[in-house]
């Protein structure tokens, strides 16, 4: 029971509010990491006021939170700010499910599934309960029935005076030209169209402000988690024969190991075998690796499905796990496939976002793959969701350190300098996140007098202010974000220098951007990229 509910819901409208005011037509970017602290801040206090502390391994959640946050203030390209923002949210939901008791670490899948869940609806039910429902002293009840009636006696009395002072209102205006007039410009203040926009507004602060004191009543009243659905009979009872998952699975072994078994000879002959069986470089470097993870990913919830679903015991369970583990071998072989594969293709073709996500996401897969064998030798399936949570928080954390964009551009400057092709209008598409490595493979370019390096830099860096305004935006504060503001900080550099002007951007007669590049007009295509292969 909560002794403080005004603080809470006050501090609940009062974020509301915040959240129109730093969010409301503008573009994400400092708004979102504030708005994180304030949330947490706010939330603390509460707690603190109620008498509640935190229980100390749920504070650890606070590391993931705070540098996601600030990630996502730092990152522009556009998969990794999406993981930031969506594990800041996640990890915040998941504060909150076990602020008190603080059993995360040992959740199974099930677990986080079902408090996440509770935290929804506790959400949009709780706060709706502790406004009905009294839970006081009869003298505080009492009080608080005379309050609520006399702000009902107010409510009633403006719906009754407004027909009335709109009839007024328009007699006294036809009588007076001047009062007229008065009132015209009262009323534009109140344009129909701005009218609509506050009252959409307000009802948003309302219901935001309504979630949040949701959320904090959950977080304080319902997270000790001394009781784990986890901790008792599995929900879901194993209901699936052991010949038939074993046909399955063994099925699946074959059809994988009988793949593999043609793989082998590419390992170790190479190109030379790519040839002979009539396809060329190209062709098996641009085929298969993205289907290769696809069917590791595809095994994983396979294995994951029957042994859930699966009766097995004594030597049942042997064999089972046998299987299992003969499974992920040969897909561990099957991502050492794609990995070459993708090698083959950049080395071919040079990187890209898609190729970079994929060839970092084959070795968190991997190491997933490897610690769910681990998990099955020991009988511990439960330590899986924690296992894969590592994985998608390594994932993203390794696109944060690695600065995907930047790193495309760098691989792509290297391929140009060992005499291969620059997609100028590729790198121009990114996120700002490439200028300043640009601009820093060109001043490098410069001290090595390397003209054709120094032209095919100097015009991706053209083309990319061009479709990007030269980076001026009248954005308000709420919308900063750092990779813009050192992407204008390094171009304003760029710009004031003679000898850069000679590359900039210019419109064709279709009034599309250009630069000249040794001589040939190359487009500036704002492409989306995302899924460029």
């Amino acid at each position: 029971m909560l002794k403080k509910t005004n603080s809470l819901f006050i501090s609940a409208l009062a974020l509301g509010w915040i959240f129109d005011y730093l969010f409301w037509k503008k573009p994400p970017g400092i708004n979102f990491a504030i708005f994180t602290a304030l949330c947490l801040a706010t939330g603390f206090a509460l707690a603190r006021g109620e008498g509640i502390q935190a229980a100390h391994r749920t504070l650890w959640l606070l590391i993931p939170i705070t540098f996601f946050a600030v990630m996502s203030l730092i990152r522009g390209e556009p998969l990794t700010t999406f993981l930031n923002r969506i594990l800041t949210l996640l990890f915040m939901a998941i504060l909150a499910s076990t602020f008190r008791g603080g059993r995360w670490l040992v959740y199974s899948l099930g677990d986080y599934l079902t408090r996440i869940s509770s935290l929804i609806f506790s959400s949009l039910w709780r706060p709706a309960d502790m406004l009905v429902t009294p839970r006081d002293s009869e003298s505080t009840q009492k009080k608080r029935f005379l309050n609520w009636k006399n702000i009902f006696a107010v409510v009633s009395g403006l719906i009754l005076a407004f027909p009335v002072i709109i009839i007024f209102t328009a007699l006294l205006s036809s009588a007076d030209p001047i009062f007229s007039q008065s009132v015209g410009d009262f009323l534009d203040i109140f344009f129909i169209e701005d009218f609509t926009e506050y009252i959409f507004r307000m009802i948003m602060i309302l219901f935001a402000g309504y979630l949040l004191a949701g959320v904090y009543i959950h977080a304080i009243n319902k997270s000790d988690d001394e009781n784990l659905p986890s901790d008792g009979k599995p929900r879901l009872s194993p209901f699936l024969g052991f010949t038939e998952a074993t046909i399955v699975l063994g099925s699946v072994v074959a059809l994988f190991f009988s793949f593999v078994l043609i793989q082998i000879r590419y390992f170790f002959g190479g190109i030379v075998n790519i040839a002979i069986d009539g396809f060329t470089y190209a062709e098996y470097a641009r085929r298969g690796f993205f289907e290769l993870v696809a069917v590791a990913f595809f095994s994983l919830l396979l294995f994951l499905s029957l042994s859930l679903i699966t009766k097995r015991a004594g030597k049942r369970q042997q064999i089972f796990s046998g299987l299992g583990i003969t499974l992920f071998v040969l897909v561990g072989v099957m991502l050492v496939s794609a990995f070459q594969r993708l090698n083959l293709y950049e080395q071919a073709f040079g990187f890209s976002r898609l190729r970079t996500y994929t060839h970092t996401f084959i070795f968190w897969l991997g190491a997933l793959l490897l610690t769910v064998v681990l998990i099955e030798l020991s009988k511990r399936q439960r330590a899986f969701a924690l296992a894969a949570l590592a994985a998608i928080v390594g994932f993203t954390t390794s696109l944060n350190l690695l600065n995907v964009d930047a790193f495309i551009a760098k691989q792509n400057v290297t391929r140009l300098e060992e005499g291969k092709l620059l997609d100028i209008a590729y790198l121009a598409s990114l996120s700002e996140d490439v200028v300043p490595t640009l601009s820093y493979l060109f001043a490098s370019a410069n001290e090595q007098e390397e003209d054709t390096v120094i032209e095919n830099i100097a015009g991706a860096l053209a083309c990319h202010a061009a479709l990007n305004n030269n980076y001026e935006n009248d954005l308000p504060w709420q919308a900063f974000h750092l990779a813009d503001f050192r992407a204008a900080s390094r171009w304003d550099d760029l710009s004031s220098e003679s000898g850069f002007r000679t590359y900039l951007a210019e419109k064709n007669e279709d009034g599309d951007w250009f630069v000249d590049v040794g001589n040939e007009e190359i487009l500036c295509i704002d492409y989306f990229y995302f899924g460029y292969d």
